[in-house]
């Protein structure tokens, strides 16, 4: 395992940690959301870990610019903690599937709880996978790629292609949404491994590239303290950083 890898899985370790140390916030969910939304973000199943960070993530917020709907089929990019996969599961119901796909480095910390969670809902399937090689299934309806995009870079992943290749997954008017921590704009790659962000413009370049329509840039998640100099797991900035929501459409 390179260095890197461990530096990752460190950092994995450390997110989850901290995420236990949260304090939970008050968080409603928004008047005119989906009922089916609303029961997933609002189930039993979720913990008090789960429902600490929703403050901060405004997840059916994010579901509803998702689109995703019972009987959707969904591919999960790095779905490991099942923050999103929980809410997933129960929205897509059984008629529909969650497919998680991670990198093989994080199996040694988080695939146990992962294949538990596979074991328990029907509806979900988990892999490990390099994304270089993996073939993912057809006629999908949306794919989530939460807080995840920046680290592909650091794993060596061909970008264009996996792009190219979650475009042709999709069915037409599918969608792909990409949330991830903002570094200064311009920076490109330069601040992912050391801040674990990246410039929001190039994530639009690169996915845009495969075929892609830029349909949804919000600013939903977004924090105008955030200088976006600070790496992302620091004290007081966890949680906090400036993030960019992005929703691409395949035409």
């Amino acid at each position: 395992m390179r260095a890197k890898n461990i530096s990752c899985a460190a950092l994995l370790a450390l997110s989850c940690t901290l995420a236990g140390q949260a304090v939970a916030q008050n968080y409603m969910v928004p008047a005119g959301t989906a009922a089916y939304i609303r029961a997933a973000v609002e189930s039993d199943e979720r913990s008090e870990e789960m429902r600490a960070r929703d403050a901060a993530r405004k997840p059916a917020e994010i579901l509803t610019l998702s689109g995703v709907k019972p009987g959707d089929h969904v591919i999960e990019i790095a779905g490991f903690g099942q923050y999103y996969t929980t809410m997933l599961s129960a929205i897509v119901g059984e008629s529909g599937r969650v497919g998680m796909y991670d990198l093989p480095y994080t199996g040694a910390r988080a695939g146990a709880a992962s294949a538990a969670f596979v074991a328990e809902h029907a509806n979900t399937q988990y892999y490990l996978a390099n994304y270089n090689d993996v073939v993912f299934p057809n006629n999908v309806d949306v794919v989530f790629n939460v807080l995840y995009y920046h680290d592909l870079g650091l794993q060596d992943v061909d970008r264009a292609a996996m792009n190219r290749k979650l475009f042709a997954a999709l069915k037409s008017g599918g969608r792909y949404v990409i949330i991830d921590h903002k570094a200064e704009d311009g920076s490109a790659w330069r601040d992912t491994e050391s801040l674990h962000r990246m410039g929001a413009e190039t994530i639009v370049e690169e996915v845009t590239a495969a075929g892609f329509r830029l349909t949804v840039n919000s600013d939903l998640l977004a924090n105008p303290e955030d200088d976006r100099k600070s790496m992302v797991f620091a004290p007081g900035t966890r949680g906090a950083t400036d993030r960019a929501v992005f929703v691409f459409t395949k035409p």
